[in-house]
């Protein structure tokens, strides 16, 4: 019998990360009586969208709404325990910054184990349920933006000192190993959309990775996105939820405030980069960067989008449970793309470096 090709390490990290996994849908009705049993709630379940786990929003009526989340059989325990463990950190070091808040079973525990039919383990967590808009569904004006960027910022130097024994996570979206991720442009079949990917590569390689090594590095949120912030827009606030601390992991302190800039950059055709400087401005009242960060911000946002883009292609053909939402979060990330590394990069860091503070 031939042997099995060996695994790639793009292969591994899609692994890793839990973006190869067959979806197995948690049976309902054990949930209730798990939730019944170890939390003492019970009520309505209301399926949520998500990328991996199975989520649910409980509305119990007597005690509020509650998010239920059962990882996939294939996370390691010890990951889950990574999220967790940051949202209960972030509650005891910086109680004012508005991250979910971890339920407690009976027992006192903030997980209750299950164990599957095939001999693995899924893992059952119930969080407090942020009511309110995400930032996805609004258009935040410049002051908003820089109220989004504070509040990162405050999330980022309260995780400072925060340490875990699985923090140190491979997963795809990190992008110290955006460089290895040159092999999903095997599965980009338009010529446009490789030649921005390449030209991003490029970038990448030549003004992020000589000074990978030098670049702070601590545990961050990783997925600072508009699916990711809840807001309200009457309060002076704005930002009243942090929520989501799936692809919590150590990285570059800088690769966080790039992902919220993934999101942001190309939205407008004639000033690509505009909503990014007032992100950045109000991030740097809270944590001002130092020159390397700065130098290399534009270009990890712009990787982070090309990152997003490869991976939907990857994802949609392979994981069709998942393909509907895997699409929708990515659908005009090339268009945005496009706009934004048109722009010169000396050209923009000279905007990031002059919105107002």
């Amino acid at each position: 019998m031939d042997a099995s090709p060996p695994v790639t390490r793009v292969q591994g990290l899609f692994a890793d990360s839990g973006l190869a996994a067959t979806h197995e849908p948690i049976d309902v009705r054990q949930l209730r009586s798990l939730l019944r049993r170890h939390y003492g709630l019970t009520g309505r379940l209301q399926a949520v969208s998500t990328e991996k786990d199975d989520t649910f929003r409980l509305l119990t009526g007597s005690t509020g709404s509650w998010l239920v989340k059962v990882s996939q059989s294939d996370e390691p325990r010890t990951v889950v325990d990574l999220q967790t463990a940051a949202m209960r950190f972030l509650h005891r070091a910086a109680p004012d910054v508005p991250a979910q808040r971890v339920r407690l079973t009976g027992g006192g525990l903030d997980s209750v184990a299950i164990d599957t039919a095939v001999g693995g383990t899924r893992v059952l967590r119930v969080l407090g349920f942020v009511e309110g808009t995400l930032w996805a569904g609004t258009v935040p004006n410049v002051d908003q933006l820089a109220k989004l960027g504070r509040m990162l910022a405050r999330v980022d130097a309260a995780l400072k000192s925060f340490a875990h024994p699985a923090d140190t996570r491979a997963l795809v979206w990190d992008l110290r190993h955006f460089r290895e991720m040159t092999e999903l442009l095997e599965h980009t079949s338009s010529t446009e959309h490789r030649r921005l990917a390449e030209a991003v590569f490029r970038l990448f390689e030549t003004t992020v990775v000589p000074g990978l090594g030098q670049l702070e590095t601590q545990v961050i949120h990783g997925d600072y996105s508009p699916y990711n912030v809840v807001v309200d827009e009457l309060s002076d606030a704005y930002v009243t939820g942090v929520i989501d601390f799936g692809d919590t992991m150590r990285s570059a302190k800088v690769f966080d405030p790039a992902v919220a800039l993934a999101n942001l950059i190309g939205r407008g055709e004639q000033e690509p980069w505009r909503d990014a400087g007032a992100f950045v401005a109000g991030y740097e009242q809270v944590s001002p960067m130092v020159d390397r960060e700065l130098a290399v911000l534009p270009v990890a946002a712009l990787a982070r989008l090309t990152l997003r883009a490869l991976v939907t292609n990857w994802r949609a053909s392979r994981v069709p449970g998942r393909r509907d939402y895997v699409l929708a979060h990515a659908k005009d990330d090339w268009v945005r793309l496009q706009r934004s590394i048109a722009v010169p990069m000396d050209e923009v860091l000279s905007q990031l470096r002059t919105a107002p503070r």
